[in-house]
């Protein structure tokens, strides 16, 4: 099921696969590169994601990719918690926009708790879950990145 709140609410996916778009300019998922030596949105995204299997949830990426590509030192944790508390209080766009399921080739797969990993198209397990042989697991499309 899906969750969409606001203020000290969750904004996380459950049990559900964000598929790759329609429009995705590649045929399988590929590794995001640094453009112009700086990391974008979908490098810190994979990199984080990959590291942590699992272990994060779609609020903590979307903070981490934010405050990462902000230009200042490492915050403090009351810090932390005061720009996330302030980051979420505005409305965001979810990982549906995510260049890794846009442009990559990547589907997000989020479990029970909310955790993502990620799921390369044409994975097996990708596969099985968009032909609906998972039970209990909803499938969304990510958002295409340009109009039909």
């Amino acid at each position: 099921m899906v969750a969409v709140h606001h203020g000290s609410v969750d904004l996380n996916y459950y049990d559900t696969l964000i598929t790759v778009a329609d429009d995705c300019p590649v045929d399988g998922a590929v590794v995001p590169a640094l453009r112009g030596g700086k990391q974008t949105a979908a490098v810190i995204q994979f990199d984080m994601i990959s590291a942590d299997p699992g272990g994060l949830t779609q609020e903590d990426v979307l903070f981490e990719t934010w405050l990462r590509r902000q230009e200042s030192d490492a915050p403090s944790e009351s810090e932390r918690a005061e720009l996330r508390a302030r980051f979420f209080s505005r409305s965001q766009a979810c990982l549906r926009a995510s260049p890794l399921p846009k442009k990559y080739g990547w589907g997000l797969r989020f479990d029970a708790a909310g955790r993502v990993t990620l799921c390369p198209k044409g994975s097996a397990e990708y596969e099985q879950i968009i032909a609906g042989e998972v039970p209990g697991v909803t499938v969304l499309k990510a958002m295409r990145s340009k109009r039909a």
